[in-house]
């Protein structure tokens, strides 16, 4: 089975214990939770540093049966600084998460290299993967540039996260991950948008805030399953200022109703 997740980014206004409360009641299996805020996002409420509501959150994930499967958005910049993110990691792996999303956008190769490398290898005593995410907005645009990173770096452990509107957005197509190891595809973030790409300067306010739920808009959402493996972590992530006036128990169960139906068309 593919596990179902809601990303934290489909309702971000909600608080990390109402992320897994709204979860669990739409049925969704896990969720995703944002522990760093990526440039220029709206500020998240602070886990990190706060003991008593990391153990608020595990009580809530085993009360309501929802796993932590990812959290994020670490965006590795030129001022980055991996001892940092130390106690990022620490927490992630302590409220059970498998993976952490990461994102590349330091023009000087070299140092994006070294600092992703030293990321992974934090990450990886922690007992989590790194899924490496292009953004066709940032220095890591493509499929192509997050696999020939990831050829660089040593341990080369991490992953590739394939969100369905950047793949779209970045040129890329379903069929161009045959490419590549499948064991590279172990998350996948789920949306839909129209098939009309916009202009470069608007990708970014789409992807924050111009999406639709899959199945409303035009995105090759069948070929994109069919083409990672069957057990891949499938996230929801669709962010929709046209739905932000609905409360985030309404978004999480339309969410969940768009992507289960897509999914049981797969057998899935």
């Amino acid at each position: 089975m593919s596990p179902l997740s809601l990303a934290h980014f489909t309702v971000i206004d909600a608080d990390p214990l109402a992320l897994i409360d709204v979860a669990a009641d739409a049925g969704f299996d896990g969720v995703g939770l944002r522990l760093v805020a990526p440039p220029g996002a709206a500020p998240i409420v602070p886990v990190v540093g706060d003991a008593a509501l990391q153990r608020a959150i595990r009580e809530r994930l085993r009360a309501r049966a929802v796993a932590l499967l990812d959290v994020e958005a670490i965006w590795i910049t030129p001022e980055t600084r991996v001892t940092d993110l130390a106690p990022v990691l620490e927490v992630a792996a302590a409220l059970g998460a498998r993976s952490v999303i990461v994102s590349g956008n330091d023009p000087d190769d070299s140092r994006l290299v070294d600092n992703l490398g030293h990321l992974c290898e934090a990450a990886a005593r922690c007992g989590l993967r790194v899924m490496l995410e292009f953004l066709p907005y940032t220095q890591v645009r493509t499929l192509g540039d997050a696999h020939a990173l990831l050829t660089q770096v040593k341990p080369a452990d991490a992953g590739i996260l394939v969100d369905a509107l950047h793949l779209s957005r970045s040129g890329s197509s379903p069929s161009d991950l045959a490419r590549y190891d499948p064991g590279l595809f172990s998350l996948v973030h789920l949306c839909d948008a129209p098939a009309t790409i916009p202009a470069p300067a608007a990708l970014r306010d789409e992807a924050r805030g111009g999406r639709l739920l899959p199945g409303e808009g035009g995105l090759p959402l069948m070929a994109l399953l069919q083409a990672v493996p069957p057990d891949v972590v499938t996230a929801v992530e669709a962010p929709s200022a046209a739905a932000a006036g609905l409360p985030p128990a309404a978004r999480a169960k339309a969410a969940f109703a768009a992507s289960r139906s897509l999914l049981a068309r797969l057998g899935r």
